[in-house]
């Protein structure tokens, strides 16, 4: 893919301008049928903007004269921390008819597995409409309701496979299409850095809403990299009339806190970045018998169950996994599992990023859990199946392999990702 070609948005320049300078980068990532706006490569990120700071710096040209619904929540915000429907909604350069809410809500004050409804904004009076676990014709009706012609993505991602808000972002652009809306998504960076895709690849037999399609469990991808990928792997049969805004001053290499923008908890068990580095290893816990924080202060970084003690995370320390060390922990979650109870197990200290791998860390403190704990179980409903996107993770530790093994058996499928994921990649 080349990305020689440098269509840089000047603060007053035309989208129109913009749009013909960057599209073939945008074409050489693959049969997308998107355009990309910007090229992302910024000198330094004490000015990163996102694609709604550059959306909103060209005058909203890109809308003009469109009826725009948006689907966002409480990170869609400026660097002063306004939020954009608010910003939107105010400027009279943009026809905001609508808000779509995903998981959580649009304004966030939903739990994990829940959504706001229907309701009018008491803020703007915009007419609320609940996304959540709809896809499909449903959805595409649910659009057309609403009476927008174009339809903007704008939230925050974690970076894990699992984090419902990217299969909102592939369910809206499915229905945009039956629907025959445009697609418009604006970019944000990727927390955990975009350096690499990690971690098992889904079996479409395992497609749920924690994983519709076949990506890897921490994919290393921008939310604009990935509306390309599902539009030019997934829904090439009707692909979406898809439009991305980048963002400047991001590379792939980057942290969150490199961006300089402000952290919003994109759901109410991701409190800071630091959850969402453990976040695509640690939340297998999810689909075991022992708590994986919620409740707690350091969700995903606290993991624990009672009856475990010191020999968990002595276990965990002796493989030696590069950039991370466990320390013997004991917590009483306010909610979730073992609420209100003492229980044992680990916290996960992440001493150095650039060389840690949550995913590998996830399946080894799985495997020591196993070995070192008599009442270490699987969820009934075999939800580790769905967390990992097959039934080998769960057979393999079951039958005794090592971290190494469990690895190992992913490599073929992660490579044959690797590749496919290249074609979409917008930023260096």
């Amino acid at each position: 893919m080349s990305l020689t070609r440098r269509g840089l948005l000047a603060a007053g320049g035309a989208v129109g301008a913009l749009a013909a300078s960057a599209a073939p980068a945008a074409a050489a990532a693959g049969p997308s049928r998107g355009r990309g706006h910007g090229d992302g490569y910024g000198g330094g990120h004490s000015r990163l903007r996102t694609g709604f700071d550059r959306l909103s710096a060209d005058g909203y040209a890109l809308l003009k004269g469109r009826r725009v619904g948006i689907v966002t929540n409480p990170t869609g915000v400026t660097s002063d921390v306004r939020h954009i429907v608010d910003v939107m909604h105010a400027d009279g350069r943009v026809d905001l008819v609508a808000v779509f809410g995903p998981e959580h809500g649009f304004r966030g004050t939903a739990q994990a597995g829940g959504s706001e409804g229907r309701y009018d904004d008491p803020a703007t009076g915009l007419p609320v409409y609940d996304t959540y676990l709809k896809s499909g014709q449903p959805l595409a009706d649910v659009f057309t309701e609403s009476g927008v012609d174009t339809i903007v993505f704008d939230i925050q991602d974690a970076g894990a496979r699992f984090y419902t808000y990217i299969w909102t972002l592939y369910d809206c652009m499915e229905a945009a299409a039956l629907a025959g809306k445009k697609f418009v998504v604006l970019d944000r960076p990727n927390p955990v850095s975009g350096r690499a895709a990690l971690g098992p690849v889904l079996d479409p037999a395992f497609g749920t809403f924690v994983g519709r399609r076949e990506i890897a469990q921490a994919h290393g991808m921008t939310v604009t990299e990935l509306a390309l990928l599902f539009n030019g792997e997934f829904l090439a049969d009707n692909p979406a009339e898809l439009e991305i805004v980048k963002m400047s001053g991001w590379s792939r290499s980057d942290f969150f806190d490199a961006s300089g923008l402000p952290w919003v908890p994109p759901s109410p068990n991701m409190p800071t970045p630091d959850t969402a580095l453990v976040y695509s290893g640690t939340c297998l816990f999810e689909g075991t018998n022992l708590s994986e924080g919620r409740g707690t202060t350091r969700p995903f970084e606290l993991l624990g169950a009672e009856g475990i003690d010191h020999t968990w995370a002595a276990a965990a320390n002796a493989l030696e996994l590069p950039g991370v060390a466990f320390r013997e922990a004991y917590f009483a979650p306010s909610f979730s599992k073992f609420e209100g109870k003492t229980v044992g197990g680990v916290q996960v200290h992440v001493q150095d990023r650039e060389v840690f791998d949550p995913v590998r860390t996830g399946i080894a403190l799985l495997v020591t859990a196993k070995r070192t704990w008599s009442g270490f179980a699987w969820r009934s409903d075999n939800w580790i199946d769905k967390l990992t996107g097959n039934t080998r993770v769960r057979t393999m530790i079951d039958a005794g392999a090592d971290t190494d093994e469990v690895v190992g058996a992913w490599a073929k499928d992660l490579a044959a990702f690797r590749a496919v994921r290249k074609r979409y990649l917008q930023y260096r």
